[in-house]
């Protein structure tokens, strides 16, 4: 096996298991959020917002900082934001 793909196999295991905690975290805090009162109206004035919206907003921010860091990776390991593209 080169150097190449044994680095590319570790970087996949980290992703793979990256990608496992922050499924367990979203699990988590979707129950927090199903089991415990916070979204209570108590103004009539002020909008709430649905617990999905605040779970989906957290998960795309820590998805969105995996692929800056794809990104930043890949620009540093071969000059190309996406390699094999020009």
């Amino acid at each position: 096996m080169s150097p190449l793909s044994g680095f590319l196999a570790v970087i996949i295991f980290f992703t793979a298991i990256l990608v496992a905690y922050l499924t367990k975290q979203f699990q988590n805090e979707n129950s927090n959020y199903l089991s415990s009162n916070q979204m209570k109206k108590t103004n009539t004035k002020v909008k709430t917002i649905e617990k999905e919206k605040v779970v989906a907003e957290t998960l795309n921010g820590r998805f969105a900082m995996i692929g800056l860091i794809a990104a930043i990776g890949a620009y540093l390991t071969t000059g190309q934001i996406i390699p094999g593209f020009v």
